[in-house]
């Protein structure tokens, strides 16, 4: 797979990035960064353009600007009225990665409609089990904090099986993926409350 457009990685790093860093803990930079390295993992045994896997990954979130609900539908709207991104990307490139954006968010009601979709679907959903508890304490905290630690916990908890519970929304589109192993450990840590009692209050401020 050749390498990503040093013009358009520049772009990215200069103006796109940085928005991130105003976001809420869990949907900081790192968390974009991270998002686009599993993009581009995910993209080298397949056959897509790799410029715009990661310009899919880098703007994913971008519209959490305009709040959480539709943040998928402003992230599509700020690839397609971003003028720079025509200086490397047709309006079908264009149309294919705001369409990308839009459909990676855990909880749509319908598939993403393409592979790009996929890719960046299940490049947001780095499922590393203890981190996964981390991030939902601190989503709660920045989100909730009229909460005391029990509301905090139950909330915790009640968020962990709707999302990522056996019979959850989260769906993956790579079965073969290691995220796929990571859902299995984090699904045996939410079938014992106790566990998740234990990292929670391992994360939560005391």
């Amino acid at each position: 797979m050749k390498p990503v457009n040093e013009e358009l990685q520049t772009y990215v790093e200069q103006h796109i990035l940085p928005l991130y860093d105003h976001f809420d803990k869990a949907h900081r930079r790192d968390h974009a960064e991270m998002v686009i390295r599993q993009s581009m993992q995910l993209a080298e045994r397949l056959d897509v353009d790799p410029d715009m896997v990661y310009c899919i990954a880098a703007y994913h979130d971008t519209g959490l600007c305009e709040g959480r609900d539709l943040h998928h539908t402003a992230s599509a709207r700020i690839i397609r009225q971003d003028g720079r991104l025509r200086q490397w990307f047709t309006e079908e490139q264009i149309t294919l990665m705001a369409d990308a954006a839009e459909d990676h968010r855990a909880s749509a009601n319908r598939p993403p409609r393409t592979l790009y979709g996929r890719i960046v679907a299940e490049a947001d959903r780095y499922i590393d089990p203890e981190d996964i508890v981390r991030r939902t304490v601190r989503f709660g905290l920045d989100h909730y904090p009229e909460l005391d630690r029990e509301e905090h916990y139950r909330r915790a908890l009640q968020h962990l099986r709707e999302k990522y519970g056996r019979g959850g929304y989260l769906r993956l589109w790579f079965p073969d993926s290691p995220n796929a192993r990571r859902l299995e450990s984090l699904r045996q840590i939410i079938d014992d409350p106790g566990r998740v009692r234990r990292l929670f209050d391992e994360y939560f401020p005391d």
